[in-house]
């Protein structure tokens, strides 16, 4: 399935690096990498990770990397990327701004 990474988690992919970047630059780089890696694989296996509690009803699934989160919603032929944060965040607020 094609993944598709919105402009929110591209922001986020580039705030996590600079984040990393601050103590270790080529760590930075390669974390961010197996990230994006990641995103990719959700593609082959879409739905086997599960909804987001309580959203079930907005089709929100996450995986996990390490301490982060990678948001996500399986479309008919498209996997969508909507945010990658770490796990610590608040992050109802950012993907259900609305709710």
């Amino acid at each position: 399935m094609k993944v598709v990474v919105t402009a929110a988690a591209e922001l986020d992919l580039i705030e996590i690096g600079e984040y990393i970047a601050l103590d270790d630059l080529p760590r930075a780089v390669s974390f961010v990498q197996e990230l994006i890696d990641h995103c990719h694989r959700i593609g082959e296996t879409p739905r086997l990770y599960p909804f987001v509690p309580r959203y079930e009803h907005w089709g929100i699934r996450r995986c996990v990397h390490g301490n982060y989160l990678i948001f996500y919603r399986a479309r008919e032929e498209t996997v969508e990327i909507v945010h990658v944060l770490h796990g610590a965040r608040d992050y109802e607020p950012l993907l259900f701004p609305e709710a």
